[in-house]
């Protein structure tokens, strides 16, 4: 790091809810988000944004006609992206840059176009310009009507945090001194539910209400970070989050960013992460330059629910820390993976738990380290083509 980097504002909207105060309220709870959806007859685990949400976005697109034809993913970017702008005191003078990603992009809008081709062998006139992944901040740039520069792109699970490298590279560099960085993801659509229920890393649903036999899994349909489960759990989510960072330390810093790594695995497999995430390893080391392991209080893990995916993040943290090990969390298990925007609402779940001084656990695990104190804080992210990114925050 060349320079401290501040985070002044973050703003999401998700299955928590549309602001950091209702987010940390339901982080209090051991209550998931997750619910039964029908998609192409069959009934489908998901998590959904609020109903109150819904309808706050829907008003957002009735408001701009420009705004009608626009995807979900966009309108989510756009709506967290006016929050914290406000909660950061910029304005459009500001030219603060933008770089928003996504894995999916479009998803609703492509499958919807998309199926309408096949059945007329014609698309429609908006088909590509609104299902290109660069409309994601350049909707929000016209939107805030910032003249920085903006920047999308998809690096599969790790887009946000990429988005908060990136971020973090155009500061260091002299180039611009305010970043809005972040990520969008509207992936509750029946083509994407098909591909990850394709790779058999999605939870199923438990249609014998009545089974005692396993009452915790019933419970917690996703186990993230449960390393006894049997089965992949992952499902999925749906949200956008964005955070705003400033060079230099600010009296108004919600978190400092100490440092970043990045790493990327030698891939066997389209899929594939090896048994101890060595781009994991290499990520959070990096990350941590020079502080002692021990100095960690918390890690905020990726961990999607699947058996790999957990167990070699895990086993990751073993190789770095030994045998003394930093207090574990996850979200995932409370508002699904969100893909793209999943590492900006890690972000926001390690932010709430400094500014608080609450550590927030997993439920469903028998045994938990808490930590004693919440000063430093690592946050990971990894996608298919093992792309690990850890950022590492203190107060």
């Amino acid at each position: 790091m060349q320079k401290p980097i501040s985070i002044t504002a973050i703003s999401s909207i998700s299955p928590l809810g549309k602001s950091l105060s209702e987010a940390w309220k339901r982080y209090q709870s051991d209550n998931h988000f997750i619910i039964e959806k029908i998609f192409n007859s069959s009934s489908v685990l998901v998590a959904e944004i609020p109903e109150d949400a819904k309808k706050e976005i829907e008003a957002l697109r009735q408001s701009d006609n420009k705004y009608k034809s626009l995807d979900a993913t966009v309108l989510y970017a756009i709506y967290a992206s006016r929050k914290a702008i406000k909660n950061a005191n910029w304005n459009s003078l500001d030219n603060f840059g933008i770089n928003i990603g996504s894995s999916r992009g479009a998803t609703s809008l492509f499958e919807k176009y998309h199926e309408g081709f096949l059945k007329n062998n014609k698309a429609k006139t908006l088909s590509s310009p609104t299902t290109t992944l660069g409309n994601i901040s350049s909707w929000v740039a016209h939107d805030l009507q910032t003249q920085g520069p903006e920047i999308s792109h998809s690096i599969t699970c790790s887009t946000a945090l990429h988005a908060m490298l990136n971020g973090i590279a155009w500061i260091n560099s002299g180039m611009s001194d305010k970043f809005l960085v972040g990520g969008s993801e509207a992936p509750l659509t029946p083509f994407t539910i098909a591909q990850m229920q394709a790779l058999k890393i999605y939870a199923k649903t438990n249609l014998n209400h009545n089974c005692h036999s396993e009452p915790a899994e019933e419970s917690f349909p996703c186990r993230a970070l449960d390393l006894e489960k049997s089965k992949n759990t992952m499902v999925l989510g749906e949200g956008a989050s964005m955070v705003c960072l400033e060079a230099g330390k600010k009296d108004n810093a919600l978190a400092i960013i100490r440092g970043y790594g990045y790493a990327t695995e030698i891939l066997k497999h389209n899929i594939s992460i090896s048994s101890d995430a060595q781009c994991f390893q290499k990520s959070m080391k990096m990350a941590m330059g020079d502080m002692s392991p021990d100095d960690i209080d918390v890690v905020v893990m990726h961990a999607p629910g699947t058996i790999k995916g957990d167990s070699s993040e895990f086993n990751a943290i073993k190789k770095i820390f030994c045998n003394k090990l930093p207090a574990l969390t996850t979200n995932k298990w409370k508002v699904g993976h969100t893909f793209g925007a999943s590492g900006a609402l890690s972000i926001e779940f390690a932010v709430l738990m400094l500014q608080y001084q609450k550590f927030i656990g997993v439920p469903y695990l028998e045994s938990q380290n808490t930590p004693k104190k919440i000063e430093n804080i690592l946050i990971n992210a990894v996608g298919f083509g093992g792309n690990a990114v850890s950022i590492f925050l203190s107060k």
